[in-house]
């Protein structure tokens, strides 16, 4: 039987996307149990929180991108929000979201790769649990942005230790700079409560 450290140490281990992807197709069906009831995972919760509270209703069109099993997108669609596309690399945990039966579409992406989305598509993207070790570059920021509409809200988080290492915060300012978005909140939340991590929980509006 594999511990939820071992679990956790094939996720974030990965050297390349088909490690990763083996890592999480044998996660998929326990992913909800082991990460919520396991490790104490509520970050799925602050995130959704923090997209709704700045969304003007709940009529707006979201992608969950790196939805995973859509922990995020089921926090969103008890607060009213229905309107949902679910994007994920992993085939068996975009199976394991349509079973909650909360999204319109299902969509298997790579999000360290450009996505096969119209510009200015949605109005708001979330994206949680996803800018990690092992995952998704900083990069992928810039077309988060792109499929988003003017004004539209970005909300997603990194996971701390990474926020350092990974440059994200480097390509954060940067797109400040740049005028492509625009900081509304960040905040230190808990990520795994079993052991104490936080992560960054970041809210953008996209520039006009």
């Amino acid at each position: 039987m594999i511990t939820h450290n071992e679990t956790l140490e094939k996720v974030y281990t990965a050297q390349n996307h088909e490690e990763l992807m083996d890592a999480y197709k044998d996660w998929a069906a326990d992913y909800d149990q082991d990460t919520v009831n396991g490790y104490g995972y509520t970050a799925h919760i602050a995130s959704a929180q923090a997209l709704s509270r700045s969304l003007d209703d709940t009529e707006g069109y979201i992608l969950d991108a790196g939805c995973g099993t859509g922990l995020v997108g089921q926090e969103l669609y008890r607060m009213g929000h229905s309107i949902m596309d679910a994007l994920d690399y992993s085939k068996e945990m975009l199976d394991q979201a349509m079973q909650k039966n909360i999204y319109q579409k299902h969509l298997q992406a790579d999000l360290s790769k450009p996505l096969d989305l119209p510009d200015n598509h949605y109005h708001a993207v979330v994206c949680c649990g996803t800018f990690t070790y092992g995952h998704v570059k900083a990069d992928a920021f810039a077309e988060l942005i792109r499929v988003t509409k003017p004004s539209g809200i970005i909300c997603f988080t990194i996971r701390e230790g990474a926020y350092e290492e990974y440059g994200y915060r480097d390509k954060m300012i940067q797109l400040e700079q740049e005028k492509a978005w625009e900081l509304l909140e960040m905040e230190d939340v808990q990520y795994f409560e079993q052991d104490n991590v936080q992560c960054k929980l970041c809210t953008y509006r996209v520039m006009d």
